[in-house]
């Protein structure tokens, strides 16, 4: 039977992101810890609803690849989640957004959001992961009174709709330098992909493209060409 841990060095692998967490319906007691890519959860607060840490999994390569591109950076006013994608979406297709386009854009997608999950009941049930991911943390009434404000932060639970909405695969990736085991990397390594299946063949639809939005520590997406 393994010996078990001190209290100092389950704070240690907390701190330093070496811990897979999962949510649990009551409080547990056992923990057991990886060596893996820093767990990220993406959204608009600054808060982590965590049980536990869950056990030892095996980590996909996928995420353990480091992949080099180019930082286009987003301008930081809230909107940098929705201005990064649509700039990425644009630039695919080779097209150039003004300042003004890049904002505009930005804001339709936010409301398209808000149609589809506070507006549209009979589409509403589409995209149930992202209503289990934002009832979380606050009802769905108080989101869909959030999500109308321009500076509205986006993550993880839009992404997932807006994969869908917009039929576009999207990828998310961290510095290098954050990950734990690579303080000085330049490269940037995947942690969560949304809509891979639309950058595939299927039926008469060409595939598309990926965007890749790059997250940072300081809650923040540029977007990696």
């Amino acid at each position: 039977m393994a010996a078990k841990r001190s209290n100092g060095a389950i704070l240690e692998d907390l701190r330093t992101g070496l811990a897979e967490f999962e949510l649990v319906s009551s409080p547990v007691t056992t923990i057991a810890t990886r060596n893996s890519v820093q767990s990220v959860f993406l959204t608009d607060h600054n808060h982590r609803f965590f049980a536990r840490i869950g056990p030892q999994l095996e980590v996909s390569p996928a995420l353990s690849k480091v992949e080099s591109f180019r930082v286009h950076r987003v301008t930081g006013d809230g909107r940098c989640m929705f201005r990064a994608l649509v700039k990425g979406m644009a630039m695919n297709k080779s097209l150039t957004l003004s300042p003004r386009e890049e904002r505009d854009n930005a804001d339709e997608l936010r409301m398209a959001i808000k149609e589809v999950l506070c507006e549209n009941a009979k589409e509403r049930h589409q995209y149930e992961e992202a209503i289990i991911a934002i009832t979380v943390e606050e009802s769905l009434k108080r989101y869909c009174q959030r999500i109308g404000r321009p500076d509205f932060w986006g993550g993880e639970s839009e992404l997932l709709v807006l994969s869908k909405l917009c039929r576009q695969p999207i990828v998310v990736y961290i510095p290098e330098h954050e990950h734990t085991r690579a303080y000085n990397g330049s490269g940037f390594i995947p942690i969560a992909e949304y809509g891979a299946e639309f950058g595939k063949s299927w039926k008469q639809e060409k595939p598309k493209k990926a965007v890749r939005l790059l997250y940072s520590g300081s809650n923040h997406y540029d977007l990696l060409v």
